[in-house]
């Protein structure tokens, strides 16, 4: 019978103490490596959200909207919106910086993804899902 192999690479704990680094290979595998050109992660900046959270705020009051996930990458910051937590997302406000010369930082986007409104100031865009219904009589 052949012995058992350790669990810990000994050139990774050798590199680790070169390093100054006494935690194995392992654990440090998973950390994010920092690169020259690394980019910032997109995030709404206060303003942005509460605006958002003041139509969620109400639309939670009303009983439309029960839950919101809120998902930042290095391409674009989302707020989605759910009426239930076991569903998918009814709508989506992203923005995503790249756009902002061209179509508008900010979007509104249905579960199909559909994009209910685009544009470069967000209260105008988050006015359409605060529309109101209209009594019609014909």
């Amino acid at each position: 019978m052949s012995d058992a192999e350790p669990s810990e690479d000994f050139r990774a704990l050798d590199f680790a103490a070169k390093t100054k680094d006494a935690r194995p290979l392992s654990m440090r595998a998973c950390e994010p490596v920092a690169s020259a050109g690394a980019a910032e992660t997109v995030s709404f900046d206060r303003r942005e959200l509460r605006e958002i959270l003041n139509l969620y705020g109400r639309k939670v009051a009303e009983g439309e909207w029960r839950d919101y996930a809120l998902d930042f990458t290095a391409h674009k910051a989302v707020f989605s919106i759910y009426r239930r937590a076991s569903e998918c997302a009814l709508y989506r406000i992203e923005k995503t910086p790249k756009l902002a010369r061209k179509q508008g930082a900010y979007a509104v986007v249905t579960a199909t993804g559909l994009v209910l409104k685009r544009g470069h100031e967000l209260d105008r865009v988050i006015a359409v899902l605060d529309k109101k219904l209209k009594l019609v009589s014909g």
